[in-house]
């Protein structure tokens, strides 16, 4: 799933590429992924993109006093950006093609998702905290507001594990499934630990990791292009995705534990005082 990172690449990617720039049709192809019908999507024809910004994981295309076009990639998603379209317009089918957005002048973009659970949501609305995921957002972690005592504030009496806190974006904004592994790898933290129960000094930890993690992978996407960033992802993370690798800190085993739609990975010499998690299977020790 893109997170943070990979959102605010696309976020400049798409800056340099459409703002001033009029969107000359939408078309959409698969039949789940558009959210909303009033503004409808042509509302947003022929209207010029004036900024793209991101909200957590969301892309927001603003087009001044009109319509936001607002997208969640979800798990499977992907922009696919193209500097000539084909002529014909897309045809629905079992293809990946979800929606394409035709600039005049030529050239757009494609949102496409692979599998067969479609949840990338497309929404054209008045405004874009009209989306209600974008309304229920928490901080966003790159900004400046973003303080030690405002992290600590949001972590006190969460009773839940710090890797379900982490990962709920009305806590904090654009922290997914692999971000949340690196930031507890690099805090030395188990991710099943009570977030209530972290000392000053864990707290103190877990927020330099997270904004060392974030910071540096959004320094890595910066500049690369839309098809380049997926696999610069992978090669940034050190522990997600690396089940049955050594750890790059200590050289021991990175394990995994294992739940009904996603599993977390970890180092147990780093994390968890070299002892094993249990991998019961259970989703909803992370919910």
């Amino acid at each position: 799933m893109p997170e943070l990172p990979e959102v605010e690449a696309l976020a400049g990617f798409l800056t340099e590429r459409v703002v001033g720039r009029t969107v000359e049709r939408v078309l959409p192809v698969a039949v789940s992924v558009l959210k909303t019908y009033d503004p409808p999507l042509t509302a947003v024809e022929g209207r010029a993109v004036t900024a793209v910004r991101r909200y957590g994981k969301f892309l927001d295309l603003a087009t001044g006093d009109g319509p936001h076009l607002v997208v969640h990639l979800a798990r499977a998603g992907w922009l696919r950006w193209q500097d000539r379209l084909p002529d014909a317009p897309p045809r629905p089918g079992k293809g990946p093609l979800a929606l394409r957005v035709r600039l005049a002048g030529g050239g757009g973009f494609d949102l496409t998702e692979a599998g067969t659970q479609k949840r990338l949501a497309v929404y054209c609305v008045r405004e874009a905290n009209d989306v209600p995921g974008v309304d229920r957002l928490g901080p966003d972690p790159l900004d400046p507001a973003f303080t030690p005592e405002a992290f600590t504030g949001l972590l006190r009496g969460e009773r839940r594990r710090i890797k379900g806190v982490l990962r709920d974006q009305s806590v904090i904004a654009g922290i997914g499934n692999a971000y949340s592994d690196e930031i507890l790898h690099a805090a030395r933290m188990s991710p099943f630990k009570l977030a209530a129960t972290l000392t000053d000094a864990e707290a103190a930890e877990l927020y330099e990791a997270l904004g060392t993690t974030l910071r540096e992978a959004v320094e890595r996407s910066r500049g690369q292009a839309a098809a380049e960033l997926k696999a610069g992802k992978r090669t940034g993370l050190r522990v997600h995705g690396r089940t049955g690798e050594p750890c790059p800190v200590c050289g021991d085993t990175i394990r995994e534990v294992s739940f009904s739609d996603s599993s977390l990975q970890y180092c147990p010499t780093c994390q968890t005082g070299g002892k094993p998690l249990a991998d019961r299977r259970l989703s909803r020790l992370l919910k």
